[in-house]
């Protein structure tokens, strides 16, 4: 699953919440400046696939009548020049891969900024971030389904796309997160 903006925030208090539960560090600026640096890291690389994703929509654009005359499956010629593009860009496009990089570039700043002091292995707290990740990403959909099943229930109708419906969206967003121990 793709990381999206809006979920940026979420994960990156997850990660600092999970690190701080985990005992095995000492936050020396406090919990907001790891989540901080964790959104910085995670808005990083969405930005970068953004660019990535760019790129490659422009390549597509530019190519359309050979696309379209050798009938090419557009969403399958997109993926394939997202992989080179994205090789070419430093974007890594597996999961858990993904997260592991995110993971060794949080704790490197981590470090550099002195955020936090540990004396257990690296391999450990990268684990607790990639696992902070994974857990958010597994759950996400249900945290979706269960917001949108809210709404459906709501005690008056809210039209989807408006602004009150995502203002209730979110309101319950949060709350499902926070039922469900993510902040």
């Amino acid at each position: 699953m793709r990381i999206r903006s809006a979920h940026a925030p979420y994960i990156a208090n997850k990660i600092a919440i999970d690190l701080l539960n985990s005992g095995i560090v000492k936050m020396t600026k406090g919990l907001d400046s790891v989540k901080e640096a964790c959104l910085n890291i995670i808005d990083d690389d969405i930005d970068l696939e953004a660019h990535v994703d760019e790129k490659v929509r422009k390549i597509v654009d530019s190519n359309e009548d050979e696309i379209e005359f050798v009938s090419a499956d557009r969403k399958q010629l997109f993926w394939m020049i997202k992989r080179k593009v994205a090789a070419e860009d430093g974007l890594i496009l597996e999961q858990e891969e993904r997260f592991n990089d995110l993971a060794h570039k949080m704790l490197d700043l981590f470090w550099n900024e002195d955020l936090m002091d540990f004396e257990v292995n690296e391999t450990r707290i990268k684990t607790v971030i990639v696992k902070a990740m994974m857990d958010f990403i597994k759950i996400q959909k249900d945290v979706e389904l269960a917001v949108e099943e809210k709404i459906e229930h709501y005690k008056r109708p809210i039209v989807p796309g408006s602004e009150e419906y995502e203002l209730v969206a979110q309101k319950l967003y949060e709350e499902e997160l926070r039922r469900r121990g993510m902040m």
